[in-house]
């Protein structure tokens, strides 16, 4: 004889609820794959586990906010200062790329616990001898550049503009070249990637803006 033991309904219920609860953590915890800034954050929670990082990753990602903060100050000005509009369309480009980029480089500090600094568009600030100093990027402006920039106007300010952030991101490049050559820097993959897309998007730049100089008929100053 096969006996058969009857599970209470309010057991069976009780069952039911668990398995349920189960799987929403599941999917809580398996939500799908992000993109977009989203998806770069969470990349680069990943990157902390799965590679290593080294003093220069560490102080590229931190000068890369200064470098970019004074960019988008160059960048803002251009609608209230008479900005021609390839000139207005290249610094949204500039504005809308650099702040996202920003958001990623100071969340891949915090993720590994470094120090996130304020975006400052003076430069990085340093600590020597107990005194913090700030130390410009290569290529970012100096206080006399950036009052010229600031001062002018129209065609002017667009050839101020264009020279200026030419050689702002030839010091953005520099600093990427610094990075690779720096003993077993570049291997966290969100930096490996960040660092080749500033460098490929900022050379194109580079040479775009040169021939925006040379439409308006200034002179496009060598490296």
């Amino acid at each position: 004889m096969v006996m058969r033991i009857a599970i209470p309904r309010t057991i069976a219920a009780l069952a039911t609820a668990l398995a349920t609860a189960l799987a929403v953590a599941a999917c809580a915890r398996n939500p799908g794959p992000l993109t977009g800034l989203a998806g770069s954050m969470a990349q680069a929670k990943r990157d902390s586990v799965r590679y290593a990082y080294t003093r220069a990753d560490i102080d590229f990602m931190t000068g890369m906010i200064a470098h970019h903060a004074q960019a988008i100050v160059m960048a803002k000005w251009a609608p209230t200062h008479g900005a021609s509009a390839s000139v207005i369309r290249l610094t949204e480009r500039i504005i809308n790329a650099q702040t996202d980029e920003i958001a990623i480089m100071s969340r891949w500090l915090e993720d590994r616990r470094q120090p996130v600094p304020a975006p400052n568009p003076k430069g990085m600030t340093m600590m020597m001898n107990g005194m913090a100093h700030v130390m410009t990027m290569p290529g970012m402006l100096t206080d006399d550049q950036m009052a010229k920039l600031e001062s002018a106007r129209g065609v002017e300010f667009d050839r101020h503009f264009l020279t200026y952030m030419i050689q702002h991101h030839r010091g953005a490049v520099g600093m990427v070249e610094t990075l690779f050559a720096s003993t077993g820097a570049g291997q966290d993959e969100t930096i490996f990637k960040f660092a080749n897309d500033v460098q490929v998007d900022q050379s194109t730049e580079i040479v775009r803006m040169a021939q925006m100089v040379l439409e308006i008929g200034g002179p496009v100053r060598a490296p």
